[in-house]
């Protein structure tokens, strides 16, 4: 294989994995005592740490909504996320992935439990590889479930791409910023409706129905990771509450 080829003839990536497979990712939650629910996610080399305040009172209180709370998401790389060091502050990029994970969150989140409050979602990209939309998704997902906000599913994601006129999941960095297409993607668990969907690049109709296929099976397979993490952290009573909070979720 070539320096500048990104898939050899036999399916393998630069990384060793083939076109369908993840990278290594690992999640905890209850990371955060001083918040109402956390989790800290690896994904591949992405490391992100969410925290979820609320539902709490909304203030000023003429932003309340009298049917509902709001959900609201801060997206924000540190600057010593990237190798060239990122400029402190909110970015264009930051507020459009906020506004879009805000809007998935908002999708399964019972917010008419929680007239007129917030819940508030910080989500901080430690170190970044890729990905970190989806990742940040996931890990705010479980961040909701770790507070107790009901939900009626927890929200899985991940990212499919063309690299070398081939289809596969997780990009890394050096597919993103080289490959031909990436397609972040966020989906209900339990019927497959999709819940974010954005695309970067040109995919022809039939690549785009593949990477559908292959990206709704990869956020099932994130979907029991996600369930896992969860597990493992509370004791079998505990995992009935949440089999409550999040009430399609089986």
């Amino acid at each position: 294989m070539t320096d500048n080829k990104l898939i050899d003839e036999n399916g393998i990536r630069k990384d060793g994995r083939k076109a369908d497979t993840l990278r290594p990712i690992s999640m905890q939650v209850g990371v955060l005592k001083r918040a109402d629910g956390s989790s800290y996610v690896e994904w591949g080399k992405n490391k992100i740490l969410v925290g979820v305040y609320g539902p709490k009172e909304l203030h000023p209180r003429y932003k309340q909504d009298a049917t509902k709370a709001q959900v609201r998401c801060y997206y924000r790389m540190a600057s010593f996320s990237v190798s060239d060091r990122k400029r402190p502050g909110p970015s264009r990029r930051a507020q459009e992935i906020s506004k879009i994970v805000s809007e998935a969150l908002e999708s399964v989140v019972i917010a008419e439990n929680f007239p007129r409050t917030v819940i508030d979602v910080f989500i901080e990209i430690l170190e970044a590889d890729a990905g970190t939309r989806c990742a940040g998704l996931t890990a705010a997902s479980l961040a909701l479930a770790d507070a107790g906000i009901p939900m009626r599913c927890l929200v899985p994601s991940c990212a499919v791409g063309k690299i070398d006129g081939q289809i596969v999941v997780d990009l890394m960095k050096e597919e993103d910023n080289i490959g031909d297409a990436d397609l972040p993607l966020a989906i209900h668990p339990k019927t497959d409706d999709i819940v974010l969907m954005q695309m970067d690049g040109n995919m022809t109709q039939e690549e785009l129905l593949r990477a559908l296929e292959m990206g709704v099976k990869a956020c099932h397979q994130v979907h029991d990771l996600q369930r896992e993490a969860l597990r493992s952290s509370y004791t079998d009573a505990d995992m009935d509450d949440f089999e409550e909070v999040v009430m399609d979720d089986q």
